[in-house]
């Protein structure tokens, strides 16, 4: 039986097609759900066209919206693929050690409530840090806090704006993220993936 995944964007959608690419087959794991706080994202369409039910939250600070909507589907493991906003406590409650996000920088650093898209990259530069890349951590009631599964380092090259940061460490994440959500689905649960040596 596949390990059942549900996956909640706020935008474009890149990572859940990551997903959908990798999770066909003989993979153990499956997307059974797609998630939206906006009726305007476009990995929405991207799910209907992989035949993947897409679904907007009327109202995404209510948990009891998200949990009927997960149950339906009997979802196993939620992921947060650019998913912009804070996820109800009472469905971090419901699905504890079973939500996992992925964030385009090296946490602890860069994390937390505003620390998204180009704002990330940014503020690497202005560090003067010289790696980034994603982390794939579990969610809890605080943002980018939980405990981290997987880190890639990406070099932070001296001639690095903001969006050349981001396209190299998105690439990344694309193959991460599946990563991380196989092995969840060999082991049951969402567990640390090393980084290579």
């Amino acid at each position: 039986m596949s390990y059942r995944v549900a996956v909640c964007i706020s935008g474009g959608g890149s990572n859940l097609q990551a997903l959908l690419d990798r999770l066909q087959g003989e993979a153990p794991a499956r997307v059974v759900l797609v998630l939206s706080n906006r009726a305007d994202a476009g990995g929405l369409e991207r799910a209907r066209q992989a035949g993947v039910p897409a679904e907007v939250l009327s109202d995404p600070a209510d948990a009891s919206e998200w949990i009927t909507r997960l149950g339906r589907r009997d979802v196993d493991l939620l992921v947060l693929a650019g998913y912009l906003k804070l996820v109800p406590p009472g469905v971090v409650q419901k699905y504890a050690g079973r939500i996992l996000n992925v964030h385009p920088a090296l946490l602890p650093a860069f994390g937390g409530a505003g620390m998204y898209g180009t704002r990330v990259h940014e503020a690497v530069l202005a560090s003067g840090a010289t790696e980034s890349g994603p982390t794939v951590h579990l969610v809890d009631e605080v943002y980018d806090r939980g405990a981290i599964l997987a880190q890639r380092r990406v070099p932070v090259l001296p001639d690095d704006t903001p969006d050349r940061l981001a396209a190299r460490v998105l690439a990344v994440e694309h193959a991460l993220l599946p990563e991380v959500v196989l092995a969840a689905a060999r082991a049951g649960r969402p567990v640390p993936v090393p980084e290579e040596a």
